[in-house]
């Protein structure tokens, strides 16, 4: 198990990837990859219980699945420096022909990538069926899935979450990046969503927060105590508060980062912020 600096060490050179990635190519998603970054690195290297190697079957390991597909370039760097593919193929991203595409597909097989995502709304149907076929094969191990917050705003959602609910799914973990920012403002500017907590209650899940979603010790803390509300008869949220662009200052609590590379001077910047960890691809 990796202590707590360990995880931290992964995160920066995490941002680094990030940064790295959207920089050479001048397009991708920043902003909320780098919101995220503490919650995967956490995710991949503590909390679920993954089989060395991978296979679209996922039996008898835990799973997950990312909805806001477009927080692509957090997903593939903690993918490669978990070990399903070379860290160096982070250098392809959004590549022609490349596995590395912008929203994650699976036509490529880049291991560790079970559904293709970056159509908003869709992945907790997906997650739930995964769930469901856990179940129907006697599997004990769990689903975990990821999505933005103004992802919600998205009506397939409430579909899932309703149908949850319903059918006692209660071997999912679903989060909510709750960032409150959206590719053309804040959420609530964009359309209000009023009480997601109260929402997700009301459709008949249970419903946890973790108030500092960049801060390892807190994710930990809270994703154990969503594994152990799990095979109660409802399905999990979690509602993991981050900050969008955390880690690098001119980036954080703004929308106008959601989809913006940076250019030479400002890759300078965030680089200097985050010291080099693991060794850059």
């Amino acid at each position: 198990m990796a202590n707590t600096q360990q995880l931290e060490d992964i995160t920066t050179q995490v941002r680094r990837d990030i940064l790295r990635m959207v920089h050479k190519v001048n397009s991708g998603h920043p902003g909320g990859s780098l919101g995220c970054a503490e919650f995967f690195v956490t995710l991949y290297n503590e909390i679920m219980d993954r089989k060395e190697g991978f296979d679209m079957d996922g039996i008898g390991e835990d799973l997950f699945f990312l909805s806001n597909g477009h927080i692509s370039p957090v997903y593939y760097s903690v993918l490669a420096r978990s070990g399903y593919f070379p860290v160096e193929e982070l250098n392809t991203f959004r590549l022609i022909n490349s596995r590395l595409q912008g929203h994650p597909t699976t036509h490529e097989n880049l291991p560790g990538i079970r559904i293709a995502s970056g159509s908003l709304g869709q992945g907790l149907s997906v997650a739930l069926g995964a769930a469901q076929a856990k179940k129907l094969n006697g599997c004990n191990h769990l689903i975990y899935s990821l999505h933005g917050d103004g992802e919600l705003q998205e009506g397939q959602n409430w579909e899932a979450i309703m149908y949850a609910a319903g059918n006692k799914v209660d071997n999912i973990i679903a989060t909510i990046d709750l960032n409150g920012q959206q590719i053309d403002g804040s959420t609530d500017t964009v359309l209000p969503m009023g009480s997601i907590k109260g929402k997700f209650e009301a459709f008949g899940w249970t419903v946890l927060e973790i108030e500092k979603g960049n801060n390892v010790d807190a994710i930990l803390k809270g994703m154990a105590e969503a594994k152990s509300l799990t095979g109660k008869g409802k399905p999990v949220c979690v509602l993991l508060k981050t900050v969008m662009g955390n880690g690098v200052d001119f980036m954080m609590h703004t929308h106008a980062w959601h989809g913006k590379a940076p250019n030479d001077e400002q890759l300078a910047i965030g680089l200097a912020q985050n010291a080099e960890t693991l060794g850059d691809y």
